[in-house]
Formats: structure tokens, sequence, C-alpha cells
């Protein structure tokens, strides 16, 4: 399934009966939705619920202004966390789709 940065949005928690949560890394759609107590609204990461979160996980921000999948500028360092959390949701979430560019 297909994405865009907006219907992704949908994905956030807000609506635990209907939707489930969807956290976007390089692309790659996961559905988080048991890792709720973590991206679920209140939770530590929710921040990157229904987002692309590539550059906020590189970068270990759960700044505002680093939740996107800019990969502008990072550094070897960070593309090597990016990789490191890539392979932990690989490993733990099911991939349900992409993100259009």
């Amino acid at each position: 399934m297909e994405f865009t940065a907006e219907q992704l949005r949908a994905f956030n928690g807000s609506d635990p009966v209907e939707k489930p949560i969807y956290v976007a890394i390089r692309g790659k759609v996961y559905d988080v939705t048991s890792g709720r107590n973590f991206y679920g609204p209140g939770g530590p990461y929710a921040v990157f619920a229904g987002r692309e979160a590539s550059r906020a996980l590189a970068k270990m921000s759960k700044n505002e202004e680093d939740v996107s999948g800019n990969l502008d500028g990072l550094t070897e360092k960070e593309f090597g966390v990016l990789e490191d959390w890539e392979r932990k949701f690989q490993a733990k979430y099911p991939i349900v789709g992409r993100l259009s560019s």
C-alpha cells in the first residue's frame, strides 16, 4: 500500500478502535500498533506516530523539527544510528506499505 504524508498522519494513534499506528523509516511504513505504549498518545515516542521519522531517529531526537524524512547533512555516525533503528523495526514490526515521494 502506498501512503502520502497526509494519509500517513491519520495513523497516529488518535483513533485506537479504527486505525493502527504507523511510523515510516526511509519510506517504509511500519505497523507499530503492538508498541502502542511507546507510539500511542502520551507515549514517549508519540511524536513519530503517523510520520516519517528517519531524521529524528538518526539524530536520536524527539524535536518536532527533526521528525522528517530529510537525511541531508546527517553524519556517518547518524546514518549508522538510523540503520540500527531500521534493523530493530524490521525485526519487530511488519511493513505495511511505502511512503510516496
